[in-house]
């Protein structure tokens, strides 16, 4: 027994010490020192936002060059809420006019109108719907059309005829209507062509609506009288195509110009009362 016991004392005291020599190793070896380029960031941080970094990069370069590439849509395009596309592409309207172009089938050579129902009449194909589309997207439904006709189809459409470019003006000025907006117009320049304000009308409110969708129009209320007074016209807006100007009546303009005579006794003769 006394021999069992020592051989288990012995035991213990040799994996006791075995411990104790690991522990002190552990606490004595050197730290490996990092990277230079690691000090910021650790190894795996550093790894994980530089290839995020390089995917949102390259994500917003194929975006951006998809919108470039992609038929229809002009490149640049801005928050859809607010303006759509910041160069649009001009979309077809009723009573506008392109020639169509085959190159291997002059033949089929052909000049569209856009009927008031939208359509366009197309030879030997039938009738396709036109209006609002582009003159990409337009050649490519032609194309399409003749598919069935013609082996591969070279189509060139051109637009010929075409609503242009206008303004309008309405309100207290003195020719209100509709003006054809040749070059670059500002807002005091179109209220001058229109044949400037009237004696009614309210300098310091004068109010610019743009369409920028279909369904959405922005607003701009300018202050004329200032930019004048101070000859300051920096602030000057420049028409777009489609603007309207509109020009308020001034309050003291609504008070009656003319009052009965009959209401005006009392002011002339008031002890009768």
């Amino acid at each position: 027994m006394k021999v069992v016991e020592q051989y288990l004392v012995l035991r213990a005291a040799c994996v006791l010490s075995l411990q104790l020599a690991v522990v002190a190793a552990a606490q004595v070896s050197p730290s490996p020192v990092p990277a230079p380029w690691s000090s910021a960031l650790p190894t795996g941080k550093f790894a994980g936002a530089e290839s995020s970094q390089s995917q949102d990069r390259f994500s917003t370069e194929d975006s951006a060059r998809a919108e470039i590439t992609q038929p229809g849509k002009a490149g640049g395009t801005g928050d859809p809420a607010l303006g759509g596309k910041r160069y649009p592409l001009y979309r077809l309207s009723k009573s506008d006019e392109v020639d169509v172009t085959f190159t291997f089938s002059p033949d089929f050579n052909q000049r569209l109108t856009v009927q008031p129902d939208g359509y366009v009449a197309l030879k030997g194909a039938g009738t396709l719907f036109a209006e609002g589309l582009t003159i990409p997207e337009i050649q490519q439904a032609i194309a399409s059309r003749y598919h069935g006709v013609l082996h591969e189809p070279e189509i060139t459409v051109t637009l010929k005829s075409f609503d242009k470019p206008y303004f309008l003006a309405s309100g207290e000025v003195a020719r209100p209507g509709k003006y054809e907006l040749r070059g670059d117009l500002t807002v005091n320049e179109a209220v001058a062509i229109a044949g400037g304000f009237t004696q009614q009308a309210r300098h310091s409110q004068v109010v610019l609506f743009r369409r920028i969708s279909a369904d959405v129009a922005e607003s701009h209320v300018i202050d004329v009288k200032k930019m004048l007074a101070t000859r300051d016209l920096r602030e000057d807006w420049h028409l777009r195509p489609g603007d309207f100007v509109f020009v308020p009546q001034s309050r003291t303009s609504k008070v009656r110009k003319f009052v009965p005579a009959s209401s005006m006794s009392w002011y002339v003769n008031p002890l009768q009362f």
